[in-house]
């Protein structure tokens, strides 16, 4: 059986307001709610050192406050420049009332 990690409750993030959110061994990740679904990226920019979870969220794309690049965050692909490397996703998994993630392998 898979080990999930609790990121937050569901009730927690809301649509435009994405939320950071710590784990154990993990980078700082952040989780968005878009049309009732959950998705989970790390939080830092891919292009410069910057909170995505401060940024502009609309829809499936979070804009960097930075720089105005932006990345889907269903896949963790770029979308605007400067922004060109994808952001690491993780499934985004209820369970019990929380937003969880598969615990990744080591390494991974």
């Amino acid at each position: 059986m898979t080990e999930t990690i609790r990121l937050c409750p569901i009730d927690q993030p809301v649509e435009g307001e994405p939320v950071e959110v710590s784990a154990p061994g993990l980078p700082p990740l952040v989780v968005y709610e878009v049309e009732g679904a959950f998705f989970v990226t790390d939080n830092m920019c891919t292009h410069g050192h910057a909170r995505l979870s401060d940024g502009y969220h609309n829809g499936f794309v979070i804009e960097c406050p930075l720089h105005g690049g932006s990345f889907d965050v269903r896949t963790g692909a770029p979308k605007t420049a400067p922004c060109v490397v994808a952001l690491r996703t993780y499934q985004a998994i209820v369970e019990d009332g929380w937003v969880t993630i598969a615990r990744p392998a080591q390494g991974g």
